[in-house]
């Protein structure tokens, strides 16, 4: 928390970053600690750098300053939440190369450390229960507290996820004494879906197949098929969570394209099998019972790679 504190204060020019394709602990880490800085410190620059966020994140206090075109900007200080390497904020890799400090704040179990200065708590349930360790509770206000709050329900899923902890329990009772609406925080960015979330959700369920027995389910959505829903890729944010679930089922696979002409791969666990380690070994990360990668190919060949690795560990 020291040098946390001492780098805001020697810093007047801050940019803040998260990963590519922002979900919400993502975008609620970024836009917290803007709020954090930009009230305790009104004289200073505090710029947020994200890829276009999702219509029901907006109400969030900065949201609409988000800027989505890096600038020709040199920053004192920069950081990176809530991802560790910088094929995930690529966007803006060149504004992180060229801050005087960079300070990593992530709560992954695969970040090795990155920057200046890193505080990685896998543990965490999510890198806005590590903002809640370095962020005096008594200084959080009403606004930084709606995103502080978004960002634990979302990588907790709305607190039924097993990275839930009491001391995540107890952050949120702090962020609910602010007065946040916390009813509405979780039902218009959790669950309410938009009737083209839930097409893309009814072609991806209808797309699933069952392997090794039933205790693996893939499923993918092709850019024909987006195309053809009117879907852009936040449209699919859940439908892994949605496999994951599916009776007799260990590990869920989704995958979808990227612009990139790369496939996105998340992955989800229920127990026995770590999907970090495999995710990792494909160039990406994340929590041993969620995690994702990026990789290339059809989602045939992707899933024949897969799949042995996964059966592996079952």
């Amino acid at each position: 928390m020291k040098e946390f504190m001492e780098q805001i204060e020697c810093a007047q020019t801050i940019g803040i970053t998260g990963h590519i394709h922002p979900d919400g602990d993502c975008i609620g880490s970024c836009l917290a600690l803007r709020q954090y800085i930009s009230e305790k410190y009104p004289e200073k620059q505090t710029d947020v750098y994200l890829e276009p966020i999702s219509d029901e994140f907006l109400f969030l206090s900065g949201a609409g300053q988000i800027l989505t075109i890096p600038k020709n900007e040199k920053y004192d200080l920069f950081f990176v939440l809530d991802c560790s390497s910088e094929d995930r904020f690529e966007p803006f890799s060149s504004l992180v190369r060229n801050a005087d400090t960079v300070f990593c704040i992530d709560h992954h179990i695969s970040n090795q450390g990155m920057g200046n200065y890193c505080i990685a708590d896998p543990k965490a349930s999510a890198t806005c229960e590590v903002l809640c360790d370095l962020i005096p509770l008594e200084e959080v206000s009403l606004k930084c507290a709606e995103c502080l709050y978004t960002g634990i329900v979302h990588d907790t899923g709305v607190f039924k996820h097993s990275n839930t902890t009491k001391k995540t329990m107890i952050y949120a009772g702090e962020l609910l004494e602010k007065g946040i609406h916390h009813s509405k925080i979780i039902d218009e960015t959790f669950f309410q879906k938009t009737y083209v979330q839930n097409l893309a959700l009814g072609r991806a369920l209808l797309n699933s197949r069952l392997f090794c027995d039933g205790t693996i389910i893939c499923s993918g959505l092709s850019q024909e098929e987006l195309d053809q829903l009117g879907a852009v890729p936040s449209d699919v944010n859940g439908i892994i969570d949605q496999l994951r679930v599916t009776k007799g089922a260990e590990t869920a696979v989704f995958l979808y394209p990227l612009k990139n002409g790369g496939v996105k791969v998340s992955m989800r666990s229920n127990g026995k099998v770590n999907v970090s380690s495999i995710a990792q070994e494909f160039g990406g990360g994340g929590h041993i019972l969620a995690a994702g990668c990026t990789m290339f190919g059809s989602f045939e060949q992707i899933e024949k790679q897969l799949l042995p690795k996964i059966k592996e560990q079952l």
